[in-house]
């Protein structure tokens, strides 16, 4: 016994949007167009477009469900529980919380992530989102490599990152700017900061043969990687060797160009699309330019999850990109990324994540139902 979804215009691969019914059997999508088999139960969604499920390989904004104020934590537990419903609200069927592993104290120390790793691996069960460990490791935390490996070995750690935040930290200093933005997360006073950066910057040599290792470890145990911020092409050909297949936020045209070059994932904010704009000072590189371009393969939440379902509607509107290339780009291109190849697209056999959304009528598309492998997760009064 499953379930039939009717009426619901559906987006198919390679055919656009499609009026048809969806069958759904064993958390799986049984057949596209076909009829109810026996004691299915029927779901009327006639005026409302059926989506795949939108897989988010970056975001982070459980941080604020954390530490909602500097210095003011909550349980995990009730973090990632009140996560979960955000992300279902906003149609993330699959989420890759960004983790990042810094060297700084704080928030981003080696305590909190810990606690981060073990909070979600005990919540996981309770969680309605297929919900995994993106760890950001930051390049100068070289203490910490032999425990990173051991996670990865374990079977923790869902994606790789790999970031590099010393560069800029230096150059502020060194400009005599001031450091209340790294200062104000780590509790350190300034001058404790910089003594902290300077002698992590005296270990250089180390960070190149600290990179390659945890780079092979992944490729062995087929964890995906990414680079952060590239600013170079040539940065972005040394982590593609390394075997990282997805590029972060690119900073440049060039570093962008270079991935698409190299047949990489590049990834962009949706709260880029949504706003207009980057958040940077620096204006940054504007997402829709990219989708137009070719260059943006895949949006992610970054640190707004409302962001992602709305961002491809606001694409076609503006015509950067018909609805059916820019709805991969929040779920079959980020799936493939990651290596899902269950799940991202309607297709018999696939997981059945979707979404049932009304499209935008002057305003925002709203999300009236969220499936995770079969299940409904979210349903407003309609159904």
């Amino acid at each position: 016994m499953g379930a039939l979804v009717q009426g619901a215009r559906v987006l198919v691969p390679g055919e656009g949007l499609v009026e048809t019914n969806v069958r759904i059997e064993d958390g799986n999508i049984a057949e596209v167009g076909g009829d109810a088999g026996p004691g299915d139960r029927l779901v009327d969604a006639r005026g409302l477009l059926l989506l795949p499920g939108i897989v988010d390989l970056h975001g982070d904004a459980f941080e604020r469900q954390i530490m909602p104020r500097p210095g003011v934590h909550f349980p995990m537990q009730v973090a990632f529980a009140d996560t979960d419903r955000q992300l279902i609200s906003n149609g993330i069927t699959t989420a890759y919380h960004a983790v990042t592993f810094s060297w700084e104290p704080g928030l981003r120390g080696r305590d909190t992530v810990i606690a981060i790793l073990d909070g979600l691996e005990e919540a996981r069960p309770r969680l309605l989102a297929d919900s995994r460990f993106h760890l950001r490791f930051e390049l100068y935390n070289l203490d910490v490599a032999d425990e990173v490996a051991d996670w990865m070995q374990r079977g923790r750690v869902d994606l790789l990152a790999f970031n590099e935040h010393m560069a800029p930290i230096l150059r502020k200093a060194d400009r005599g700017e001031p450091l209340g933005t790294y200062t104000g997360r780590t509790g350190l006073s300034e001058e404790d900061f910089l003594a902290l950066v300077r002698s992590l910057d005296a270990r250089t040599d180390e960070v190149a043969p600290t990179v390659k290792r945890l780079a092979e470890l992944a490729r062995t145990h087929n964890i995906p990687m990414a680079s952060h911020d590239d600013r170079t092409p040539d940065e972005r050909q040394h982590f593609n060797a390394l075997g990282c297949g997805i590029a972060e936020f690119p900073l440049t045209l060039e570093a962008a160009e270079e991935s698409r070059k190299l047949g990489n994932t590049a990834i962009f904010g949706a709260p880029n699309v949504l706003r207009g704009g980057s958040h940077m000072k620096d204006g940054g590189i504007r997402a829709a330019d990219e989708v137009r371009a070719g260059r943006c393969s895949a949006l992610v939440s970054d640190y707004y999850y409302p962001a992602l379902p709305q961002a491809p509607f606001i694409l076609a509107e503006a015509g950067d990109a018909p609805l059916e290339q820019a709805w991969d780009l929040v779920s079959r291109n980020p799936a493939k990324a990651a290596g899902l190849d269950d799940r991202g697209e309607i297709l018999p056999g696939k997981r059945a994540d979707f979404l049932l959304v009304a499209p935008p009528d002057g305003g925002r598309a709203t999300v009236k139902a969220t499936f995770c492998a079969g299940k409904p997760v979210l349903v407003s009064d309609w159904i």
